[in-house]
């Protein structure tokens, strides 16, 4: 008797921190229902992006390479490039995609392909953004142009900043529910659409993706996931602690006094993405799916508060709050355990993901499956690498993609993090110093630096030798295609 073949359910959700996942050891009840699944799963302690953010973590997680290995030019997944979709599409499953909203995994930049279904509710009724404005009166051009001299302001500055702050707040009109101020489609409805896709594939094989935004900033969680984490937060008060969060006139100083609070409405969309999933395995086990799923659960990266001074996510640090993140893998009858620290980068998920269902992963992967030796790793020392371009804030322009790398290279014990531009490396000691707020001298552990300094350029030196140069025109060409058709776009005159 032939072997049912398994069906694969990935979830990632954006910005999610390894440390703040029950599962992982913290102590708020954010994953109630993911901390029972991890009794039967295989859970990685130290799960490594490849890349962050976004639109530099994802090549890895689905086509299994690092997010430069086709050019820093290139952004996403390059038009005719394998992924775990078009693999899995190939078998005969059938494969959906939902994403939250998220622009950078789109079919814009290549994330659509592979998939039978497809989507990502970039349409406006679910883009709905913040409400209201500062107004378009008189008040508002005088405060526009004392933006415009604030530069010339010297000390005064610091009075005006916290002035034309309040002017906002009041000015600003707040809607009456937390689900009118929500950027992006809250977990509940990517769940609903999901769990009808797989009542309407009847008895086939599935390859589901979800990608979640609900701990996303601006962090605007379901009032029913407050309530489940013994919480109330208004509208207004969640308006204003985004709104303070988000100031660039204060320093870490001022901006921690508000930490408690905005990391509060941080874990409340945590709490709604586990309800949702609870909610989505209860339908799969309805029509009597669960049993034959694989389910995977992480992140594409995670998220700062004033760990290292920062907020949220930019490309300029791989410190570990934002490359640490959560990764549970279940698959039906074998429970298993992950016991040391050695990193996993999600650069092997891909691979390991199709050996659990009994696929071959394509050569063209620069990852490679975990799976059939999860249970014995002892004595393994990984190396997991991240990379970006340093800086590259705004990847919709090409231009801004041309900066140095920043790379970072991690063992169990130690991480070396390079920048090229002006030239850097910092080495931390991850045992003695996990929070990374003291880099070891040049003198020290001189061994450790020269290993993961070769490794660095062995990376760098695969990224160039290995390059697939048909992908990497691909995605060129597609890219000027739709350059050139938005050129042509605005360049058309609009009938009166």
């Amino acid at each position: 008797m032939t072997e049912k073949r398994k069906s694969i359910v990935l979830v990632t959700v954006d910005c999610l921190r390894a440390d703040h996942c029950g599962f992982m050891g913290y102590e708020r009840p954010t994953t109630p229902y993911l901390d029972s699944l991890a009794a039967e799963s295989l859970v990685f302690p130290a799960a490594i992006v490849a890349g962050a953010p976004t639109y530099y973590s994802f090549p890895a997680i689905l086509a299994a390479r690092y997010p430069l290995a086709l050019g820093r030019d290139v952004l996403g997944l390059a038009p005719k490039e394998p992924t775990l979709a078009t693999v899995v599409k190939q078998a005969g499953y059938k494969t959906a995609a939902f994403t939250a909203a998220n622009p950078y995994v789109t079919s814009r930049f290549g994330y659509s392909g592979g998939f039978d279904t497809v989507r990502d509710f970039m349409e406006t009724d679910h883009l709905q953004g913040l409400a209201g404005g500062a107004g378009t009166g008189w008040a508002s051009h005088v405060n526009r142009q004392l933006q415009r001299m604030r530069p010339a302001m010297g000390p005064i500055r610091i009075v005006y900043d916290e002035l034309y702050f309040r002017y906002c707040q009041r000015a600003t009109r707040v809607t009456t529910s937390l689900d009118g101020l929500r950027r992006f489609p809250a977990a509940d409805v990517l769940v609903d659409e999901a769990s009808r896709w797989v009542a309407s594939v009847g008895d086939s094989p599935f390859f589901l993706w979800l990608h979640l935004m609900d701990p996303h900033s601006p962090y605007y969680p379901k009032e029913e996931a407050l309530a489940l984490l013994g919480s109330a937060v208004t509208p207004s008060a969640a308006h204003y602690r985004n709104s303070y969060w988000n100031r660039s006139d204060l320093g870490a100083g001022r901006l921690a006094k508000r930490i408690d609070q905005i990391i509060e409405l941080y874990d409340a969309g945590i709490r709604w993405v586990d309800q949702q999933l609870a909610r989505l395995t209860q339908s799969l086990r309805e029509l009597n799916r669960w049993d034959d799923c694989i389910f995977a659960l992480t992140a594409d990266h995670g998220e700062e508060f004033l760990d290292h001074g920062g907020r949220y996510h930019p490309p300029s640090k791989m410190t570990e709050e934002l490359i640490h993140v959560p990764l549970l893998l279940r698959a039906p009858g074998s429970p298993r355990t992950r016991p040391d620290n050695s990193p996993f980068s999600l650069i092997h998920l891909a691979p390991t993901l199709l050996d659990a269902a009994r696929l071959a992963a394509p050569q063209q992967f620069q990852g490679r499956s975990y799976w059939r030796e999860a249970d014995d790793i002892s004595g393994s020392e990984e190396i997991a690498i991240s990379e970006c371009v340093d800086g590259c804030t705004n990847p919709f322009r090409s231009d801004n993609r041309m900066g140095s790398r920043l790379l970072s290279v991690r063992e169990s014990r130690f991480k070396l993090v390079l920048s090229f531009n002006p030239p850097r490396e910092d080495l931390y000691d991850l045992f003695a110093d996990p929070r990374e707020q003291s880099p070891l001298l040049l003198r020290q552990q001189k061994q450790v630096r020269l290993r993961l300094l070769r490794a660095a350029h062995e990376h760098i030196h695969r990224s160039i030798a290995q390059r697939h140069c048909q992908d990497r025109v691909e995605a060129r060409l597609l890219e000027l295609r739709l350059e050139w058709k938005a050129s042509e776009d605005s360049a058309t005159p609009v009938a009166s």
